[in-house]
């Protein structure tokens, strides 16, 4: 029987799954805490020996907070707006975007985010140069020594890399995320993004006082599990959302199947539509995110059991009142205000119109995923996120609902490269369930 091991080494806890490749199947699975106090491969040999593992590694990692990205693009609604939604594709925290020429304040606004990445994009191929330049030289002469993606306009590419590189930023030069208006091409930059984060994220995070983390790591853990929902809606020919709940945050990945309309007609978005998507709120979660969650429930006007009603509390929104534990009506929580800000978009500022939202109508398959669900709270969790009449989104029409309780959508995006029939295997029982 030919075998590997994936491992998720999470900020809390390292999963780890043994795959028989030739049945496409999970033999076994077990998680440990991760050891980022002291080194995180002893948590990561530690879950591995608990599955018995004897064959390949594959191993993402979100440990350490995972990846920080900032953009700076050249128009908030276009460009920085494509840059941004690039970004949490890849697997980015995206945690901070800047538009238009850089200023001092500018750019001592982004150092202060402190990202471990900076994607710089702007103009469409043969339009604007000027400001990507602008933006090049002004990190250049700044000395930033965090390492830069080039995604913008490909006539100056070149020359924004080389300015970048005689001060000695790292940098890597990829094809422009928005080549035409309303025409985005994510994958070029989302793959640049992911070869940055393995060449100088990882060893910069100091999770192991050696090489070999380093060297083990593919990818980013939302990478991996981006890679596995959109391997899962290519397999079904149907739109597929999931909602994870962490401790600290709660992601949303949507895979929808592309309309023709919103590519050329009257919808289409001047900043391309990113089909495949995922979006991360770094203020929602069960744990250390729980104060965020019960914030963010006030501002969206739900209610909490132990906490007064909001103001005008909407009576047909979710339910959450009903749930067994207050860890549950957290999860409840933190996945309704985080499907609604994913399906609604997001605004530059007050009075500034929405962008980058997703319509989620005709999504088959709603996939929940968390310690929370797994342990007895996914029913409650998708249940309150598919009874959001209140929410100011349009819900799917005709989707079941399963509990990712093996965690086999990060294994399963490991795998899709290099073994995508067992890939496919996991994901059917994942179907199945």
């Amino acid at each position: 029987m030919s075998s590997v091991v994936c491992v998720d080494v999470g900020s809390t806890y390292t999963k780890a799954a043994k795959i028989d490749l030739d049945g496409a199947r999970l033999i076994r699975r077990a998680e440990v805490p991760t050891t980022s106090a002291t080194d995180v491969l002893h948590g990561l040999d530690a879950a591995v020996a608990a599955v018995g593992g004897d064959g390949d590694l594959y191993v993402c990692s979100s440990a350490g907070g995972g990846l920080r990205l900032a953009v700076i693009g050249y128009e908030s609604l276009v460009t920085a707006e494509a840059g941004h939604r690039v970004g949490l594709s890849a697997g980015a925290q995206v945690v901070h975007v800047a538009a238009g020429p850089l200023s001092g304040p500018g750019l001592a606004a982004v150092r202060a985010a402190r990202p471990d990445v900076v994607l710089l994009v702007g103009g469409t191929d043969g339009g604007d140069a000027a400001t990507l330049l602008h933006n090049a030289r002004r990190l250049a002469a700044a000395r930033f020594r965090v390492p830069v993606v080039v995604a913008g306009n490909a006539s100056v590419g070149p020359s924004v890399a080389s300015l970048l590189r005689s001060r000695g930023v790292p940098v890597t030069l990829t094809s422009n995320v928005l080549p035409r208006i309303g025409v985005l091409d994510p994958l070029p930059a989302r793959t640049a993004i992911r070869e940055v984060f393995l060449r100088h994220v990882i060893g910069g995070k100091r999770l192991s006082k050696g090489p070999r983390f380093g060297s083990l790591v593919r990818s980013a853990t939302p990478d991996a599990v981006l890679a596995g929902v959109e391997l899962l809606a290519d397999l079904t020919g149907y739109g597929v959302l999931v909602v994870d709940v962490g401790g600290a945050t709660t992601d949303v990945y949507s895979a929808l199947i592309p309309d023709a309309e919103s590519e050329t007609g009257p919808r289409r978005d001047v900043a391309g539509t990113l089909w495949r998507s995922r979006t991360v709120e770094g203020d929602l979660g069960v744990a250390v995110g729980a104060d965020g969650t019960r914030a963010a429930a006030a501002a969206e006007k739900l209610s909490l059991a132990g906490a007064p009603a909001s103001r005008g509390a909407v009576s047909g929104g979710p339910a959450l009142l009903h749930a067994r534990g207050e860890e549950q009506q957290l999860a409840a929580a933190a996945a309704v205000v985080a499907l609604r800000r994913h399906a609604r978009g997001h605004s530059a500022g007050p009075g500034q119109p929405r962008t980058g939202g997703r319509d989620l109508r005709d999504v088959r398959l709603v996939i929940g995923s968390g310690g929370v669900l797994r342990h007895g709270g996914g029913e409650h969790v998708l249940g309150a996120v598919l009874g959001d009449l209140a929410g100011g989104w349009a819900m799917p029409e005709q989707a079941r609902t399963v509990v990712d309780a093996e965690y086999v959508l990060a294994a399963a995006g490991l795998l899709s490269a290099d073994h995508p029939e067992a890939a496919a295997g996991l994901l059917n029982t994942l179907l199945k369930a």
